[in-house]
Order: structure tokens, then sequence, then C-alpha cells
């Protein structure tokens, strides 16, 4: 698999990120010991500008959501994007062997 695309939902009091079955299968079927989860949901108060957080917050969504927390693990992957549910579009995408976690 080229990338992991995690779905990216925008709510009026937050954020949700999730994967699709295939992708929680994938991972399960390469890490064992992984957990992932359906979906994560990061709210915030409407008047609180959490959209300057996008961008920053998805190095630490990605292997929550993935269940997947060693760093010799997260560097199999190649590519993780961030897939705007409403337009298809990627918002952000993470190489982690490229980051630091």
């Amino acid at each position: 698999m080229d990338a992991i695309r995690i779905n990216v939902n925008k709510q009026m009091d937050g954020y949700s990120f999730s994967i699709a079955p295939s992708i929680r299968d994938f991972i399960k079927s390469l890490f064992p010991n992984a957990h992932p989860a359906n979906n994560i949901f990061v709210g915030y108060d409407t008047k609180s500008n959490f959209e300057i957080y996008i961008g920053k917050l998805e190095s630490q969504i990605y292997p929550a959501l993935l269940g997947v927390d060693k760093k010799e693990d997260l560097n199999q992957l190649k590519e993780i994007q961030f897939i705007d549910t409403q337009t298809g579009h990627v918002l952000h995408k993470v190489t982690p062997r490229d980051e630091k976690i």
C-alpha cells in the first residue's frame, strides 16, 4: 500500500479522523499487536481558532488512530494522507520516517 488514507471530517465543534475497515485490516496484518481505532474526535470551542492547529495535530493523531506507537513500526509506512471527506482533497501529508514522534 502506497499511502495510508485518514479521512478528516470537519464538524461544527471539532474534527473527526477515521480510517476505512480495509486500512484497519492492513495495519493489523502488518503489525499484529496494533489496536487501530475506528475514529478519533477532537473537539474545540467554536471561538478558539482551532484551525491554526491543523497541520500540527496530525503527528499526534495518526499513531493513536492506527494503534501503532513504536517509531520503528511507523517508519515502515511510506506516507499518510489526511483527506477531506467533503472534497476528497489531500489536506496534509506525513512521512513517518521524517517525523519526530
